[in-house]
């Protein structure tokens, strides 16, 4: 709508110059750094060490991995580049394993690979890479139009990790169901769960929302309850990872309880995610694998340890939460209200061919 402040202002993951250049999501928001990104090997290191987080925003800089990959091995063996370029795959599909949209870019992206001949194949493959982040920022402007009409006037909106431009393309999922209602002046709170122990929704989604003039109000995770219990949350909304096709989702660890929190106090749970982010193979939550990593993540902060050297952890990094208790799952293709595999099969069954 003409007039409207677009809440736009973020882009995590850019290809300029022949290299892959990424905000370092790890030493936001008290440093603005970029890591660039020469080779396939560096887009998987930096996608494994988490300088670029979120499902969508993996598969992206994935993509963008393959145009490198592709590039450096016509470079070092002209017409035999696809055979050159067969370990840097397998290097960014082992990545990271939870997030599906890594799969499915690489996917989009050995398609584009197929219709190809001896010749450099650098050029058709960054117009695929650069069309998939294209088609990832407007779905997640759909998904905005979408999840923020479901919002009443002045919500008072709870979050988890983040979702925004960090996480995608650009402009984001769940978060960018809160942009798109800020720009209709239909947002009065915003509260972000810290999120432990990376601090994603303390670090990334209070960045994004102070960078775009949103009201912006962090809390512990063990908090929310409260909050809830209060009744000051309209609405959570929430990203996802993976989705089953009964509509089981696989987000960062803390969404589960937060599911059931809002079950008890009468509150909507959204998932907002692309379609891209379901994977139909998977029956059910039960087959999603989630990932655990370094126990020192929770033992210590920034390298600093605060727990007691004989002291262990556990550190799943998702968790899932259940089908029966999701209010609305929002895709850019439309709204599945309490997703089950009928809902699923039937959005998909929807959705016009390519």
């Amino acid at each position: 709508m003409a007039g409207e402040v677009q809440y736009d202002k973020v882009r995590a993951v850019e290809l300029r110059d022949g290299a892959v250049h990424l905000i370092d999501q790890r030493v936001l928001p008290l440093e603005v750094r970029y890591e660039v990104c020469r080779d396939a090997r560096q887009v998987a290191a930096a996608i494994t060490d988490m300088v670029v987080r979120g499902a969508p925003a993996i598969g992206v800089t994935a993509a963008y991995g393959v145009v490198l990959a592709a590039a450096g091995a016509y470079r070092a063996a002209g017409p035999g580049w696809r055979a050159a370029m067969a370990g840097d795959m397998e290097c960014l599909r082992a990545s990271r394993p939870t997030a599906v949209n890594l799969h499915w870019a690489l996917a989009r992206m050995e398609e584009a690979m197929a219709g190809l001949g001896a010749e450099d194949p650098t050029v058709p493959l960054t117009g695929a890479a650069t069309r998939l982040h294209a088609e990832d920022i407007e779905a997640n402007r759909r998904m905005g139009v979408l999840g923020a009409a479901l919002l009443p006037k002045g919500a008072r909106l709870l979050t988890h990790c983040n979702t925004g431009a960090l996480a995608t393309g650009g402009y984001g999922t769940a978060l960018g169901v809160v942009r798109a209602a800020a720009a209709r002046g239909g947002v009065a709170a915003v509260y972000a769960d810290e999120t432990r122990p990376w601090l994603q929704g303390a670090r990334l989604t209070a960045w994004e929302l102070v960078t775009e003039g949103l009201p912006a109000t962090i809390l512990a995770d063990g908090a929310a309850a409260a909050l809830l219990q209060r009744g000051h949350i309209d609405a959570i909304l929430v990203g996802a990872d993976r989705i089953a096709a009964n509509g089981d989702t696989a987000n960062k660890i803390g969404t589960y309880g937060l599911a059931v929190l809002a079950r008890h106090h009468g509150v909507p749970f959204y998932v907002v995610a692309p379609t891209s982010t379901i994977d139909r193979a998977c029956p059910d939550g039960s087959g999603i694998p989630i990932e655990e990593r370094d126990p020192l993540e929770v033992l210590a902060f920034r390298g600093v340890r605060h727990s007691p050297e004989q002291a262990r952890a556990w550190n799943p990094v998702f968790d899932v939460t259940p089908a029966s208790l999701i209010d609305a799952l929002v895709t850019e293709e439309g709204v599945v209200e309490r997703p089950d595999a009928g809902g699923i099969a039937a959005l998909f069954g929807a959705i016009r061919p390519a």
